[in-house]
């Protein structure tokens, strides 16, 4: 028989041992044998010489042995090609993860170590809890520390302080704030619920988003190159009683934090209001790169966030602390939330809102990043059905592909926020 070899390129994982031993084909599953191309970058190939099969010593006719050994590569190729698309729970470890949306105000260093076996790099966001100036530096300081110890591992975002809104000077200095802040290297500036909910200026009345002092703040941020992350207003349900909220991290949430339960406060601006706040404020600067933190606070319905991603085109949305309003959306209608995901797949960034202020047993801590981290990974790649404390029935992974999850857990992180930005994907 004349010497043929035939090459076919493939890739990952397939199920099944393929080749029996009566062909001469060395005993590998498919799994095994894609792993090993994908792994090598190289191409599978078979001889058809005499001397390397061993169907030329058999009864078998050459052109059948060819016909049979065709088929198998035909069907490793398509069982590789099909199972490539996605990955997998035994995947996790393999793929780089960027959580856009963690707080560690403490110098050690278990938060980190534990992201680094989980393949995880992070961005550490200071808050204003409307505590001043002082408490803003202070935990500053705790994010650029991080940065400068762990330089591949973080990136930080800054935040400045309402508290002096009424000092005349008050543009100026927070200003000069972030320039340093930028300078010594954060990527983005965070401003919290506080702005709309909490901070009243010396007349009395509620600091709002779109209040006109802020524009120079914001155009200084689009100037810079920088992202404004924003977490403003709550979810809807936080202006529901605690027995119609949807989720049961947010009863919790709201029974330990009563002041922001916006239900037990009617004076306060209502939901519409909050958003439509923040609609206005991104109206007027239509070129400042902005996430909405929290899904942008309209986790309830990907039918409403989808319609303020359409109309905002430098809008996005991180997933942090959110994702049980998902998991419940998917008990609902599991493939218009997958749809949302697979459409909106540039605008999303996974996060969590996990954090560490040194106080909790190191182990504990670890435990919850790994299993918060690994449900979410489960629920975004696979189609299992999947139980969480966050909501009170089963409900399914929604199985993205694998691009897609590529760019929710890394790509638009680079995207958006130019993480880590001096290194290759």
């Amino acid at each position: 028989m004349q010497n043929r070899q035939y090459r076919l390129g493939v890739a990952d994982a397939s199920m099944g041992y393929l080749y029996p031993p009566q062909l001469g084909i060395e005993k590998k599953s498919s799994h095994m044998l894609c792993n090993e191309i994908s792994n090598t970058n190289k191409y599978l190939t078979l001889d058809f010489s005499p001397s390397k099969n061993t169907l030329s010593n058999t009864n078998y006719h050459p052109y059948i042995t060819k016909i049979i050994t065709s088929i198998l590569l035909i069907f490793t190729f398509l069982s590789c090609t099909k199972n490539t698309e996605f990955y997998s729970r035994d995947d996790y470890n393999k793929v780089k993860k960027i959580d856009v949306h963690i707080h560690i105000s403490t110098a050690r260093d278990a938060f980190g170590e534990q992201a680094q076996k989980d393949n995880f790099k992070l961005l550490n966001i200071v808050v204003d809890l409307s505590k001043g100036t002082q408490f803003i530096e202070d935990e500053y300081t705790h994010r650029l520390d991080q940065k400068t110890r762990h330089p591949q591992d973080f990136e930080f975002a800054t935040a400045f302080s309402i508290k002096n809104w009424d000092d005349p000077d008050w543009i100026v200095n927070t200003i000069a704030w972030l320039d340093k802040s930028f300078n010594e290297g954060a990527i983005g500036v965070k401003v919290w619920k506080n702005i709309g909910m909490v901070f009243r200026d010396k007349n009395g009345e509620l600091v709002m988003i779109d209040d006109p002092k802020l524009d120079s703040i914001f155009n200084y941020i689009e100037k810079r190159g920088k992202t404004l992350i924003g977490h403003l207003g709550e979810p809807q349900s936080c202006w529901l009683p605690l027995d119609q909220m949807i989720v049961n991290n947010d009863i919790a949430y709201f029974k330990e934090h009563p002041q922001y339960h916006m239900y037990r406060h009617p004076e306060m601006p209502s939901y519409e209001e909050q958003i439509a706040a923040r609609d206005r404020m991104l109206a007027k600067h239509p070129n400042l790169t902005f996430i909405g933190a929290h899904m942008g606070s309209l986790e309830h319905d990907v039918d409403e966030l989808a319609k303020r991603l359409d109309r905002f085109p430098n809008m996005s949305v991180d997933l942090a602390a959110r994702i049980g309003q998902v998991f419940y959306q998917t008990i609902e209608d599991r493939e218009k939330v997958r749809d949302f995901f697979i459409k909106y797949q540039d605008r999303l960034l996974y996060a969590t809102d996990m954090g560490d202020r040194g106080k909790q047993d190191v182990s504990e801590l670890q435990k919850k990043m790994h299993d918060t981290w690994f449900l979410d990974w489960q629920f975004l790649v696979t189609d299992d059905w999947m139980t969480s404390g966050r909501v009170n029935e089963k409900f399914q992974g929604i199985k993205l592909p694998r691009e897609v999850v590529d760019k929710i857990y890394t790509k638009n992180a680079r995207k958006w926020l130019k993480m880590f930005s001096d290194e290759k994907e």
